[in-house]
């Protein structure tokens, strides 16, 4: 492990509710394997949620073109990819790619994790359907999104936010197991966690890892209604069968 993933282990509980959510998925999922899956990771980007996970992750993404990309620090570049290998041990592979025509090997992955990626897709049928393709039998697709049923969608780059329903639907069409939950309480704790960490403002990092933690406290105890209102994200869980 580099000293990069051994630092971010140690501040692990300060990470925002939803990727620690979706760590306890993957981990679950290697737990299952019971071996180092390997985990292909869908405009993953820095992947949090996979460091120091004991798995071999595959990150694939967008390559970083427009100044909404810019500006919304969406797909990849030379620096980034950088960054990646310095910082990772657990980084197979770093690739350019497009999930709705993927070039990826069919039944490659034991799992696939999207964390908020399909709400930037426009042909998100051709996104799920290519998921599928490439994972194994008894394959796992973790991935959380917006909540339609309470977000109102003001992003220059997304193309909708689900409801639960229309989610549901979507990934029915190609798995044959899907469990859609509604998920992370939103509130001052939630916008406080989300402020970026960074050295050179250590005020801001503090109050945000502080966010962090208060926000998982409210998570811990929070009951969500039958609508989702008061609840920022979608995170669902979809399984193919255990025979190709």
């Amino acid at each position: 492990m580099k000293p990069f993933e051994m630092l971010y282990m140690c501040c692990r509980p300060g990470l925002p509710v939803l990727y620690s959510r979706v760590r306890r998925s993957l981990k679950k999922v290697k737990g299952e394997k019971g071996r180092r899956p390997h985990i292909l990771d869908v405009g993953g980007r820095t992947s949090h949620y996979t460091i120091g996970l004991p798995a071999s992750v595959t990150i694939t993404d967008l390559p970083r073109r427009s100044a909404v990309q810019e500006h919304l620090h969406l797909g990849v570049n030379d620096d980034i990819v950088g960054a990646i290998w310095r910082r990772r041990s657990n980084v197979a592979q770093v690739l350019v790619d497009d999930m709705t025509c993927s070039h990826l090997g069919s039944a490659s992955f034991e799992c696939a994790v999207a964390v908020e990626v399909l709400e930037h897709v426009e042909d998100d049928a051709a996104f799920v359907r290519e998921v599928r393709r490439v994972l194994k039998p008894n394959g796992v697709f973790v991935m959380t999104t917006p909540n339609g049923d309470s977000v109102k969608n003001t992003n220059p780059d997304h193309k909708r936010h689900y409801r639960r329903p229309e989610l549901e639907a979507l990934l029915r069409r190609e798995f044959e197991s899907v469990d859609v939950q509604y998920a992370i309480p939103s509130g001052r704790f939630y916008a406080l966690a989300l402020e970026s960490w960074s050295l050179r403002r250590p005020l801001r990092t503090f109050l945000a890892y502080a966010g962090s933690l208060l926000h998982s406290i409210q998570d811990r105890y929070a009951r969500p209604n039958s609508t989702g209102q008061g609840m920022q994200h979608l995170i669902a869980v979809a399984r193919t069968s255990k025979q190709s």
